[in-house]
């Protein structure tokens, strides 16, 4: 088979082609088109077909990550969207949970939501959480709201009723009726979007849902037409949140499950490095141009959460707009090659703002004028000027220079090089605090882990980051400049399908009601999958959310296979007590024991997906050298020993100071560390405990 993945970033878009029958993978970076990320993509196509040689048509399966949903919501620049819910309910965006992310701050900011007030209607009903209807759909009351909705100009409405998710009856006839009225305008209904409850979660779930929906479907549909034009007519997949791929048909539908599309294809890579590398535990680091996402991998598995957040303030949990459908388990932060550095209060203050793509680092030559995290790592001798991408751009070392030295050194009264080592490690200081996060924070001990470091400019960071916190290892995957690409790859088909029944489990009594909940569910996903296009026969797993009775949260807890009979009560209460008893180390003999939401994942096997990265890449000749680079643990400037990757043989050792060089990233590895090129192709850097004492 041949595969084309590729993830649009917020500064280059990746690509990779990978031929099974020769086994030569080509990588490709062309910097990202932010006004209109398609151009980016189908020019980016067309250098990778012309490079290859290829035709269009003979390219089976393409695979995308995209921030398309993602910036929409972050910079809000989504379409005209209108709420439709039950009478009284008209606040739950505004209100949220009445939680302070920050209990002592007066002066705390709070996401805005994602439709104002006055696009807000309310409708006559009311629907019981176990689904009876209390109140009557007011037919009314739907024509005003439909009317408010159309007077406004709204291009898209979410519905989220009371307990809807129990009954969606009253949703769907709202949905029909917009039909009748405005055929053209999207509508997404909670009962469909997210059936579960907690209704504040539910509805801004909702809600994003139908603000990205139309920019989704109007991306993906420009993409599928460039794509029949050169050729390519095969099945196209989208990476989801969750780490699996789902069809342009269901994520124009649901685009709120694309969110964290590109960082849940890193994360994937990751895990299957670490089984290459013998390593089960895994803290995964990815940094590019715009952004540094760090997740985790435990027992060799990428962690999901049930839900996640976006845009929030200040990264504090709970500061953000929850997202109630499944991701992978990560942390993101304004911390990439573009984020601008500034002098505030005589202070060097890091991102969150980027310069992005356009214009770009001051080193660029596009016009960028403020200095960026990039622009320090060339004055400090990490990046080479003459050979960045591969020698596809040249960076200008004497504008980043001046740029620093404008806008940082003078003020501060400080010399170029300190004030660029200075950018340097307050960016990896903004990291070491979302490192110490997904680590500490969350009862991961890092001595225990490695870091897969990966991203334009994660492997030049990796070695510093993973000694401040006591990670022992980082491995740079091959591919690590284009890793959320490479997992790509590895990605396969994957749909869950939730419900929320709150249920208290009986040994002997619940097994009829669980079974009843998985027919429902097994209908649906059947359903989904048909749209998926015929890839394979799914393969089915389950699980739930489960607690003790009267606790406010969850956990998320694997259920058996095979069939679910009388006794699958008591099989449910045993597999919550083993995953409650790993988590907490400790268990209530007397406590009842409840689910919540209940889910079925249909995972589909991929042909070419799932298997080793097989990593053989089209290079040119290996370069070799030494340069000045700035490592103030043996005195500032010193020279270093600058190797290409592709002249490593397996085996292979540097002792740090030293610097590796890949096409598409750099890889640096600090005084006393040891980096080997393993027989997988990796590169494995073992951090010089002592120096981090």
């Amino acid at each position: 088979m041949i595969r084309v993945a590729f993830d649009i970033g917020g500064t280059f878009t990746d690509f990779v082609l990978s031929d099974d029958v020769t086994g030569v993978t080509h990588a490709l970076k062309v910097p990202t088109s932010p006004a209109n990320p398609g151009e980016a993509v189908i020019e980016g196509l067309e250098q990778l077909l012309a490079k290859t040689g290829m035709r269009g048509s003979a390219v089976d399966v393409v695979l995308h990550a995209t921030t398309v949903a993602t910036n929409a919501v972050l910079e809000r620049k989504g379409a005209k969207t209108g709420l439709i819910t039950t009478q009284g309910f008209r606040d739950v965006l505004i209100i949220g949970r009445q939680k302070r992310y920050e209990t002592y701050d007066m002066y705390i900011d709070k996401s805005e939501p994602l439709v104002q007030r006055r696009h807000i209607a309310e409708v006559v009903e009311r629907v019981a959480p176990d689904g009876a209807v209390v109140t009557c759909l007011d037919a009314g009351s739907v024509n005003r709201a439909i009317d408010e909705m159309l007077a406004a100009g709204r291009e898209t409405v979410a519905v989220s009723l009371l307990h809807a998710y129990a009954n969606p009856e009253h949703e769907q006839h709202i949905r029909t009726q917009f039909a009748a009225r405005a055929p053209n305008l999207l509508v997404s209904i909670s009962s469909e979007v997210s059936p579960k409850f907690r209704e504040y979660e539910r509805t801004n779930t909702t809600v994003t849902n139908a603000y990205v929906r139309p920019i989704v479907d109007r991306y993906l549909r420009h993409l599928d037409e460039a794509l029949a034009a050169r050729g390519i007519r095969n099945d196209l997949f989208v990476m989801q949140s969750n780490g699996g791929l789902i069809s342009p048909d269901l994520a124009r539908d649901f685009p709120v499950r694309i969110i964290e599309s590109g960082p849940a294809a890193g994360v994937l890579m990751s895990a299957i490095v670490g089984k290459e590398e013998g390593c089960d535990q895994i803290i995964t680091f990815d940094m590019g141009g715009t952004t540094a996402k760090l997740g985790a991998i435990d027992d060799g598995a990428p962690a999901i959460m049930p839900m996640f957040e976006v845009d929030l303030v200040r990264y504090k949990k709970g500061s953000g707009l929850p997202i109630n459908v499944p991701a992978v388990e990560m942390i993101e932060i304004g911390a990439g090659g573009g984020s601008i550095a500034r002098d505030s209060k005589g202070m060097i203050v890091v991102g969150p703002d980027s310069a992005g793509a356009d214009p770009g680092p001051i080193c660029y030559g596009r016009g960028g004028s403020e200095p960026t995290i990039t622009d320090a790592n060339l004055v400090l001798g990490y990046i080479s000027p003459d050979w960045f991408n591969g020698g596809a751009m040249r960076l200008d070392k004497r504008a980043a220079e001046h740029g620093i030295k404008r806008r940082i050194a003078d003020p501060l009264g400080v010399s170029t090089e300190r004030a660029a080592w200075g950018v340097h490690l307050v960016a990896t200081s903004n990291m070491e605090n979302a490192l110490r996060i997904v680590s500490v924070e969350r009862g991961r001990d890092p001595r225990r882990y490695a870091m897969v470091a990966f991203g334009g400019a994660g492997p030049l960071h990796a070695a510093r980051l993973a000694r401040s916190v006591g990670i022992p290892t980082v491995i740079v995957p091959y591919g690590a400049g284009v890793g959320s690409a490479m997992g790509l790859l590895q990605a396969e088909p994957r749909l869950d399908v939730t419900t929320t029944r709150v249920m208290r489990l009986d040994a002997q009594r619940s097994g009829q009601q669980i079974a009843g909940v998985y027919k429902e569910l097994e209908a649906q996903a059947s359903h989904d999958v048909r749209r998926m296009s015929p890839v394979g026969k799914p393969q089915w797993s389950r699980y739930a959310q489960m607690r003790y009775a009267g606790q406010g949260f969850e956990i998320h807890v694997d259920l058996p296979l095979g069939p679910i009979d009388e006794g699958y009560g008591q099989k449910a209460i045993d597999a919550f007590k083993q995953a409650y008893l790993r988590r907490h180390r400790f268990l209530d003999p007397e406590g009842a024991v409840e689910a919540v939401d209940w889910t079925l994942l249909a995972t589909i096997p991929a042909n070419g997906g799932g298997a080793a990265l097989g990593w053989r890449q089209d290079s040119g000749e290996p370069r070799r050298g030494m340069r000045l680079a700035w490592f103030p643990e043996v005195g500032g400037y010193t020279q270093t020993t600058v190797a290409d990757r592709r002249a490593l043989a397996d085996g292979a050792t540097i002792v740090g100071p030293a610097i590796i060089e890949d096409p598409d990233c750099t890889a640096v590895a600090l005084a006393g560390d040891v980096a080997r090129m393993s027989d997988k192709g990796h590169i494995i850097i073992e951090i010089n405990s002592e120096a981090a004492q």
